[in-house]
C-alpha cells in the first residue's frame, strides 16, 4: 500500500535533498514546525517505509510517504518532542536507531572555542566521538564537523550510508563550519565529505582535515579514531628536567619506511611502528644517539614525496600502523630515554584532489594568486598564512603531536620558503610586500605565533628550523624580535665541511677557511649541525662517496670529519647510513645498506659512531656551552698550509676540557706541538685513526706530559704524535 501511495505524491523538497542541495536541513528535517503544526520529516532514498519509536520502543506510529523518492512525515507529532528513533525499512534489510536530525542545539557545542585557542581546533573539529544527552539518556556516536565556508551544501558520506551523499546533509554554521552528529557510529568508521561548490557542482570526495587516522590508496578514506582508548607508560619522561641547549643532543635522522626492511610473502615490506619499537629503539640506545628525528609521518598519498608533501597533519601515516600503534613507538621511545622529534611541513601541500587544494571550490587554504600560492619547484600548493582559520589550523596541527602523541619536538621544513616571497622566483614571478620587499611577513607573524603557542602549551618541547639563509633571530624569543624556534640548523656549516672535505687533501689548504668559517657566526644562533638526508640523494652520493682517495682515505676522512663534527659547537645530526659509512646515497625504496658491516671499514665507522656518541654524553664540554662563548677556543686555526685545526672545548664551569685536532692531510707528525690550558699530563681519548676503526694505528702514545714550553699563546704545550687523516681528543688527566 505504502509503495502505491508513494508513486501519486511528490515533495518541492526533495528535488533538493535529491541534488544535494539543502545547506540548513535541521529546518527540513527531524522535529520541526510547519504551516500544519509540529511534524517529524525523514529523508531516507529508497526506503519502502519508516516508523517513529518512542525512545524506549514500546511506541511505533507509521510516518506517511509524502514523496516516492523516500521523503516520510509524521504530523502531529508533539508526543516525541523529548526525542525519538526511527525503524527504516528497505527492500532487503532493515535498520532502526536515533534519527541524527533530532539534535539541533547540542552538536553545536564547543564551537565557541574555535576563537580562543588553537589546541581546541583538534579538540572540537573533524570526526569527534561524543555523547549527547535526548530525553535523559546518553546518545553516543560522531559528530562531524569541517570548515567550508564557500560551500553550497556538504554531506558526510561513507560506509554507514554507501557514501550516498543524499543521506546525510550536513548544517551550515553561520562562521562557515558544517556540523552533523550521527547517532550509533564508533571508532573506525570510514568517511569523507561530499561537497559541492557555491555553484552547486560537485567536487571530488575531500578527506578530513583534522582527521585522526587515514587510509592508504586507492581509497584516501578517513576513519573515526578513538584517543582516549591508549595507556601512556612514560610519567617518568613527562617530569624530567630540560635545558636543551645546554644538554647533549645527537639525531639519528630516520626515514622509518626504509631504514629495515622485512620479507614477507609479497616481498619486502617496510617496518611496523611496533616493530620499530622494538628494532629501531634498541639500535639507537645501543649506538649512544639521544634523540630520533622522524622524516614526516604525518599522512601523505605518494611515496616518492618521502613525507614532505602530506594531506593530513593531524594524522600519523597508517602505512606503519594505526595512531596508537604510534603512540607505542613514543612510550617505548621514552622508556628507553630517547626523545622523538618529528619533521613538520606547513611551507606547501599537494594538489591531490582528495586534500585541502581548493577545497570548498575556492583557495581556502592557499593563496588565491599562483604568484604567491603555487610552489613551482615542488609542484605545491602554498598555504595562505595570513588567514586566520588557516593560521590556527596550521598552530593546531603542531599541537596535537605533543599533546596526543608526547613528542619531543618538531622540526619545521624549508622554513626559507615561507620567509621570502621570491623564494625561487624569477623577476616577475612574485609580489611584494606592502612595503615593496621581498619578505613574507604573514608567514613570519605566523611561526612567531607557533612558537609561543607550542612553549606555551608545553614549555619542554623543541622547535627546530630548517632555514637556509641569513635571516636574523631564527632561534631567538620573539620578545626579542627573533622567530622564537629553539633551535636552527646549520646549513652553511654543513655545506662549507663537506666542500672542504671532498677536496684532494693536497688542495684543502687552499680551503682553509670553509673549515674554519662557522665559528665566525657560531654564536648567532643556537645550530644544529646536520648531515641529513638531502644530502644523499639526488645523485648527490653516499657520504663516504664525497671523501677523496682511495678506500682507506675515503674511510679516514670520513672518520676525521665525523669526529670534527662532535667536537665543534653546536647539537649533531646524522642521517641514517652514515653511521655505517654506507657506499649508495639512499633510496626510499630499499632499506640501509647493513650487510656492508661485514667489511672492516665501514665496521670501523659504526663502532666510531658508537664511540662519538657515548663520549659525547660523558664529557660535559662537548656539549654544554654550544653557544657560549666559554664553550670554544681556538689554539691554532691558521695552520693552512699544514690543513691542521685546533681547538678547546670547555664546560660552562671549566671544570671540564677536551682538546680537539683534526689533521685533514695524509702526512703524519711524530712531533706535533700543541698548546695547551695548563701544566700537567694529558690522555688521548679519541683516536680515529685506532686500528678498531680501521686506522693505521699510528699513535703509539696515549698519555703525554706538557713542558713549560709557551706554544700558540699558551705557557705549556706537549709534543705528540699527530695520525695521517685524523682526529683526536684529549683531555688533562686530574692528578
Amino acid at each position: 500500500m505504502t509503495k502505491t501511495i508513494a508513486t501519486l505524491q511528490t515533495h518541492p523538497l526533495v528535488a533538493q535533498l535529491e541534488a544535494v542541495r539543502v545547506d540548513h536541513p535541521f529546518s527540513e528535517l527531524g522535529y520541526i514546525e510547519t504551516n500544519q503544526g509540529v511534524v517529524i520529516r525523514a529523508w531516507y532514498p529508497h526506503a519502502l517505509s519508516v516508523c517513529v519509536l518512542s525512545l524506549d520502543g514500546q511506541t511505533s506510529l507509521p510516518m506517511q510517504c509524502i514523496d516516492y523518492r523516500g521523503l516520510f512525515e509524521l504530523p502531529s507529532a508533539q508526543d516525541f518532542a523529548d526525542g525519538y528513533q526511527l525503524k527504516v525499512e528497505y527492500a532487503k534489510d532493515n535498520w532502526q536507531g536515533i534519527d541524527p536530525y533530532a539534535f539541533k542545539q547540542s552538536v553545536y557545542q564547543g564551537l565557541e572555542l574555535l576563537d580562543q585557542s588553537p589546541k581546541s581546533w583538534y579538540q572540537v573539529l573533524g570526526a569527534q566521538l561524543m555523547g549527547f544527552s535526548l530525553a535523559g539518556q546518553t546518545i553516543n556516536g560522531v559528530r562531524f564537523i569541517v570548515y567550508a565556508p564557500n560551500a553550497s551544501s556538504v554531506s558526510v558520506v561513507g560506509d554507514f550510508n554507501f557514501w550516498d551523499g543524499r543521506r546525510h546533509p550536513m548544517e551550515r554554521c553561520l562562521d562557515g563550519h558544517w556540523v552533523l552528529f550521527v547517532p550509533d557510529l564508533g571508532a573506525g568508521t570510514r568517511y569523507k565529505y561530499e561537497l559541492k561548490d557555491r555553484f552547486g557542482a560537485q567536487l571530488a570526495h575531500k578527506a578530513d582535515p583534522v582527521g585522526f587516522y587515514a587510509e592508504q590508496y586507492p581509497s584516501f578514506a578517513s576513519v573515526v579514531w578513538d584517543h582516549s582508548l591508549y595507556q601512556w607508560h612514560d610519567q617518568d619522561w613527562q617530569q624530567r628536567e630540560v635545558d636543551p641547549p645546554h644538554q647533549p643532543m645527537s639525531i639519528y635522522e630516520v626515514h622509518i619506511g626504509s631504514w629495515k626492511r622485512k620479507h614477507n610473502s609479497f616481498g619486502w615490506a617496510s617496518l611496523s611502528y611496533r616493530e620499530l619499537a622494538d628494532e629501531l629503539i634498541s639500535y639507537v640506545k645501543k649506538m649512544g644517539y639521544t634523540h630520533i628525528e622522524l622524516m614526516p609521518i604525518s599522512e601523505y598519498p605518494f611515496d616518492g614525496s618521502w613525507g614532505y608533501q602530506p594531506v593530513g597533519l593531524f594524522a600519523p601515516t597508517s602505512r606503519y600502523g594505526t595512531p596508537d600503534d604510534f603512540k607505542y613507538f613514543i612510550d617505548c621511545a621514552h622508556k628507553a630515554g630517547i626523545a622523538v622529534i618529528i619533521d613538520w611541513v606547513i611551507a606547501h601541500f599537494p594538489a591531490d584532489s582528495h586534500g585541502l587544494a581548493r577545497f570548498d571550490g575556492t583557495p581556502l587554504y592557499e593563496y588565491e594568486d599562483p604568484r604567491r600560492g603555487w610552489h613551482k619547484d615542488w609542484n605545491s600548493y602554498i598555504y595562505d598564512f595570513g588567514r586566520d582559520t588557516v593560521r590556527r589550523f596550521l598552530i593546531s596541527s603542531a599541537l596535537i603531536w605533543f599533546d596526543y602523541y608526547h613528542i619531543d619536538g618538531i622540526r619545521v621544513d624549508a622554513v626559507a620558503s615561507m620567509l621570502y616571497w621570491d623564494y625561487s622566483r624569477e623577476e616577475g614571478e612574485w609580489i611584494p610586500n606592502i612595503n615593496g620587499g621581498n619578505e613574507n611577513y604573514e608567514a613570519i607573524s605566523l611561526l612567531k605565533w607557533l612558537n609561543e603557542e607550542v612553549y606555551r602549551e608545553f614549555p619542554k618541547a623543541i622547535t627546530v628550523a630548517e632555514e637556509s639563509t641569513a635571516f636574523a633571530g631564527v632561534s631567538r624569543p620573539t620578545y626579542l624580535g627573533g622567530l622564537g624556534f629553539g633551535f636552527k640548523w646549520n646549513m652553511g656549516w654543513m655545506h662549507d665541511s663537506l666542500e672542504y672535505m671532498s677536496q684532494d687533501p693536497l688542495f684543502r689548504k687552499y680551503h682553509h677557511n670553509e673549515i674554519t668559517f662557522a665559528m665566525v657566526y657560531n654564536y648567532d644562533e643556537n645550530f644544529v649541525l646536520p648531515l641529513s638526508h638531502d644530502e644523499v640523494v639526488h645523485g648527490k652520493g653516499a657520504l663516504l662517496g664525497k671523501m677523496p682517495g682511495d678506500e682507506w682515505q675515503q674511510a679516514a676522512n670520513l672518520r676525521a670529519y665525523s669526529a670534527f663534527m662532535y667536537a665543534h659547537p653546536g647539537k649533531k645530526l646524522n642521517f641514517m647510513g652514515n653511521e655505517i659509512a654506507q657506499v649508495s646515497e639512499w633510496n626510499h625504496d630499499g632499506s640501509v645498506e647493513w650487510d656492508v658491516l661485514q667489511y672492516d671499514r665501514h665496521h670501523g665507522q659504526y663502532q666510531l659512531t658508537q664511540t662519538l656518541n657515548h663520549l659525547y654524553q660523558e664529557q660535559s664540554a662537548l656539549y654544554e656551552g654550544d653557544y657560549e662563548h666559554q664553550g670554544f677556543r681556538w689554539i691554532d686555526y691558521g695552520d693552512w698550509e699544514r690543513s691542521i685545526i685546533a681547538f678547546e672545548r670547555l664546560s660552562l664551569d671549566g671544570s671540564n676540557i677536551v682538546l680537539c685536532v683534526c689533521n685533514f692531510t695524509p702526512n703524519s707528525y711524530q712531533t706535533y706541538r700543541l698548546g695547551v690550558p695548563h701544566a700537567g699530563v694529558y690522555q688521548v681519548i679519541l683516536n680515529t685513526d685506532d686500528k678498531q676503526y680501521w686506522g693505521s694505528g699510528f699513535l703509539s702514545q696515549l698519555r703525554i706530559e706538557s713542558q713549560d714550553e709557551p706554544w700558540q699563546g699558551r705557557e705549556h704545550s706537549i709534543s705528540l704524535q699527530l695520525p695521517p687523516l685524523a682526529c683526536l681528543y684529549l683531555k688533562p688527566v686530574e692528578a
